[in-house]
């Protein structure tokens, strides 16, 4: 018996989602590519060519601003989409878009995706719901960097990040953190102080192991829990097809 790929664009929540009828005639245009930490997918005011459907990666977006300080407005991991200006109508943004964590992803070329998505099928439901999704994990985190604590912050970021990954380790520096958080790293280095001498984390330099994920989820402010809900609401169908046989190139 044949050992499954440990690629498989189903890995992916959205493109798990479709219905097999759907599914199968877009595998063949999906391309898995590589994606190096700190690459940039695209940049800000830049024509956007392909969106990607991450499943091992970890795509932050991000908003520079004329300074060149930036802070993540939301990251995308396998639960999403990265490009969801090509759809929208707006075809570029003002963000840039990140590899935060390194992985792979699956890509399809722009005309393919408005082609799959004007069908009005299942596919542009899904990316519709996912945007609303996004858009609240957008609006949570300006809203969160206002009003909470950076271990608040930080709290809510690591079980973002969390969710998105197979493991509870993640490959971080704390100026990385700062940098997705647009707080200073003396802050971070505070904050991660406390969660470790709590015994939610333990840390050495570059990585960060979540060893106590419920107290971690205490130790949170509500903003986690409201960007989980809404993206179980939007997206209730999403369906695991990860042991199909169907691989994309």
């Amino acid at each position: 018996m044949p050992l499954p790929s440990p690629h498989n664009p189903n890995q992916n929540h959205l493109l798990a989602a479709l219905p097999a009828a759907e599914f199968e005639p877009l595998a063949a245009l999906l391309e898995r590519v590589p994606l190096a930490l700190g690459e940039v997918l695209y940049e800000p005011g830049e024509q956007l060519q392909h969106a990607y459907f991450p499943t091992t990666a970890i795509v932050s977006l991000h908003y520079v601003m004329a300074s060149g300080a930036s802070a993540e407005s939301a990251g995308v991991g396998n639960e999403g989409i990265v490009g969801i200006a090509l759809f929208m109508g707006g075809n570029t943004t003002p963000s840039s878009a990140v590899v935060q964590t390194a992985g792979h992803a699956y890509r399809l070329e722009r005309s393919k995706l408005l082609q799959e998505f004007n069908r009005a099928g299942a596919m542009q439901r899904l990316l519709l719901r996912y945007t609303q999704a996004l858009i609240t994990q957008m609006m949570q985190a300006a809203a969160c960097n206002r009003h909470h604590s950076i271990e608040q912050q930080l709290c809510r970021w690591l079980l973002l990040t969390l969710d998105r990954l197979p493991s509870n380790e993640l490959v971080m520096t704390q100026e990385l953190v700062a940098s997705m958080l647009g707080v200073r790293r003396e802050g971070i280095t505070e904050a991660a102080g406390k969660l470790q001498r709590a015994g939610l984390i333990s840390y050495r330099r570059g990585h960060i192991a979540v060893l106590d994920r419920a107290g971690l989820e205490r130790h949170a402010c509500e903003c986690y829990a409201v960007v989980k809900k809404e993206l179980s609401r939007l997206l209730p169908d999403v369906r695991d097809r990860q042991g199909d046989a169907t691989v994309a190139r």
